[in-house]
């Protein structure tokens, strides 16, 4: 249910952008129902997928194989009026595989010219599939296109038609025949989305809806423009001052060599999250508060983006491995010690 509108707030946000964030709240509850005809629990996973999709972020979703990544980019691309590509990231990938190259073909005046043929990062949702089976060269034909929404080629620029929304899948590292992304690309994701096992119960929903003669086709909830617009919208919604305070202070945490760390992360993290993971706490914050009608941004919603923000964002030392020590967990630690402090 929306909030109310407090004075402050009332001053910051006008009437039309009030009811815009309405109608999102109620299109993001049709979104999740539509995903839920197909997808069976994941949602967390939904929220995480939709608040990078309407912060013009991109998400990085990592599970075992069979969790269901790639047919929920394909149902959340089935739910609106979007031009929709998959790439299938395998080790002999080339980079323009990816972005498309020039092709000599006959011209009208019988002259041999070269023409651009577009590769499939020219789409909406550019579903990156298993993109750490592809080596890092080809993993980084994909920085300029998530970065600049454009692509150089030959000394050519092209734009990207907005909305562009990256979304890959990435198999555990563990995996035989997996390349670690290089964290140059991982700080492009905005989020990294983690799934887990669904429980029984979830499991056996998942048998019946699934092993029927098709899957159910899903309605279309939003259009290009109307996502184009609450993207603007999200990033209108107002912060106040001590929450931009709270980001900076909980990332500053995370860095081993800042004053603002305590002692138990030194020894932990090797590197901490940089300026980018400060601004992508706001605008997923800005954003959560946005999808739940919230007319302002509160620590609970920097709470609930703070895990997708900083997990990839912070690397540990060998001996945090060493103890059984992950950036999750590390993460989670540093929260809670923030809410406790409040």
């Amino acid at each position: 249910m929306a909030t109310t509108t407090s004075p402050a707030v009332a001053g910051s946000l006008s009437d039309n952008d009030v009811q815009a964030i309405d109608r999102l709240r109620e299109l993001y509850g049709a979104l999740r129902k539509q995903l839920g005809r197909v997808i069976i629990g994941q949602h967390d996973t939904i929220e995480r997928v939709s608040i990078c999709l309407f912060a013009r972020g991109h998400g990085l979703l990592m599970g075992v194989p069979g969790l269901a990544k790639t047919l929920l980019v394909s149902k959340v691309a089935e739910t609106m009026s979007l031009k929709f590509r998959r790439i299938q990231f395998t080790p002999d990938l080339m980079p323009m595989d990816i972005t498309g190259t020039d092709i000599l073909q006959d011209g009208a005046d019988g002259r041999r010219e070269f023409h651009f043929v577009h590769g499939p990062v020219f789409a909406n949702i550019v579903l990156a599939d298993e993109v750490n089976r592809a080596p890092p060269k080809t993993q980084a034909a994909m920085l300029e296109a998530m970065q600049e929404q454009k692509v150089t080629i030959v000394g050519k620029t092209f734009q990207l038609e907005p909305p562009f929304f990256v979304l890959a899948t990435q198999n555990p590292v563990e995996q035989e025949g997996t390349y670690p992304l290089p964290e140059a690309q991982l700080d492009r994701f905005m989020f990294l989305i983690e799934l887990d096992y669904p429980s029984e119960e979830e499991e056996v929903s998942i048998a019946r809806t699934t092993t029927g003669d098709a899957l159910p086709e899903l309605d279309h909830v939003l259009t290009a423009g109307e996502i184009i617009e609450h993207q603007h919208l999200v990033r209108r919604v107002p912060v106040p001052d001590h929450i931009y305070q709270y980001a900076a202070r909980l990332v500053r945490k995370t860095r081993p060599r800042s004053a603002a760390a305590p002692a138990w992360i030194k020894p932990l993290v090797a590197w901490g999250a940089g300026p980018r993971a400060v601004q992508y706490l706001i605008l997923g914050a800005k954003t959560r508060a946005a999808l739940h009608g919230s007319y302002m941004v509160r620590l609970e919603d920097v709470h609930e983006v703070a895990l997708p923000v900083l997990t990839h964002r912070v690397i540990t030392t060998f001996a945090a491995q060493a103890e059984g020590l992950d950036a999750k967990q590390i993460v989670k630690r540093l929260v809670a010690e923030m809410i406790e402090e409040q």
